[in-house]
């Protein structure tokens, strides 16, 4: 299986359970691998062959920018099916951190991992 990785990607979303956190955006930073057969891409040298990760760290930026969940876990959710569904990837590892969520801690996060249903 090949893999497509984007690492500390920055999306700004509202995000949270506490009143105050949804009257602001906070940050998350995601980490994503990507299962796509990268040989065509590879042998052809073209973009149309490969995943356009700019397209798809813009496509997750837009849909932080439109998001309100309340749990990384809802968010995570909806980034891993918009990739599965907008991007032709077969399967999706994604790790979202919400890096200002505890003073005590560096950051919190949850990792899924989601594929197309064969």
């Amino acid at each position: 299986m090949d893999l497509t990785v984007i690492q500390g990607l920055t999306v700004c979303t509202t995000i949270g359970v506490h009143p105050w956190e949804r009257r602001i955006s906070q940050r998350l930073t995601l980490d994503l691998e990507l299962a796509f057969a990268a040989s065509r891409a590879g042998e052809t040298d073209q973009l149309a062959d490969a995943l356009d990760y700019e397209a798809i760290t813009q496509r997750l930026m837009a849909l932080g920018a439109e998001s309100d969940c309340q749990l990384i876990e809802a968010f995570a959710e909806k980034a891993a099916t918009c990739l599965l569904d907008e991007f032709g990837i077969s399967a999706v590892k994604l790790c979202v951190w919400k890096p200002d969520a505890l003073a005590a801690a560096d950051r919190i996060g949850v990792v899924i991992e989601r594929q197309k249903a064969p």
